[in-house]
């Protein structure tokens, strides 16, 4: 059974989450901003290839999962791979991630059956609403609940009160929230049920990562 305590601090990011740090290859940014993350405390880390400024080359991405994998399993935290189930099942992953214009949702739960978690993004009640129909997915993401820069496909944001209906309909299952999170407005959106909050920039640009870490998590 998935533990909903792995979404408490969910630390989103990849190279073009880190171009502000001053290692040589954005490769090695990445892994220090991770390390970094994993030192403070982060309960799990998505790695997330994607956009402006991402790599592009199959194996150079599959070389920087293996990496950031392997940092993971030194801090005993969760490893999810956005989007591309293959490469999860591939390295072995804990889990994947998916969105709404991903592959199916039945494709990545018969896929991932008993080897990996499945979570799965939503931006509406509608969405939520089927995901609860079919209960395939481990947990479920709402976002953006804020404003967000960091992910260029992220909508309109969704406000923080539909944290609350989410949490109405779904009962009991684990429920991450994303977009927009930050030390300020995080204790709100576990006030109104979010099991856990997901964060990029906040944590990846962080001068002070413990601090940010722990006023997450403490929220």
């Amino acid at each position: 059974m998935f533990d909903k305590s792995t979404l408490s601090v969910y630390f989103v990011a990849g190279t073009q989450d880190c171009t502000h740090r001053d290692e040589p290859t954005p490769e090695q940014r990445l892994l220090a901003v991770l390390e970094n993350a994993l030192q403070a405390g982060i309960t799990c880390y998505q790695f997330r290839e994607k956009g402006d400024n991402a790599l592009t080359c199959p194996d150079k991405i599959k070389k920087l999962a293996l990496d950031c994998q392997a940092l993971c399993r030194q801090y005993g935290v969760p490893f999810v791979i956005n989007n591309d189930v293959h490469l999860c099942l591939d390295i072995g992953a804990d889990g994947v991630h998916v969105g709404q214009a991903d592959m199916d949702i039945f494709d990545v739960a018969r896929l991932c059956r008993g080897r990996a978690f499945v979570g799965l993004s939503h931006s509406s009640l509608d969405e939520i609403r089927v995901s609860v129909g079919h209960d395939l997915a481990d947990y479920l993401a709402i976002g953006a609940v804020f404003d967000t820069r960091s992910k260029a496909d992220a909508g309109c944001a969704v406000g923080v009160d539909m944290v609350g209906q989410v949490r109405a309909m779904i009962g009991k299952r684990p429920l991450v929230a994303i977009g927009g999170i930050d030390t300020t407005n995080a204790s709100l959106v576990r006030a109104n049920g979010a099991d856990g909050v997901a964060c990029v920039s906040v944590i990846a640009r962080a001068d002070d990562m413990g601090a940010v870490v722990g006023a997450l998590k403490g929220a």
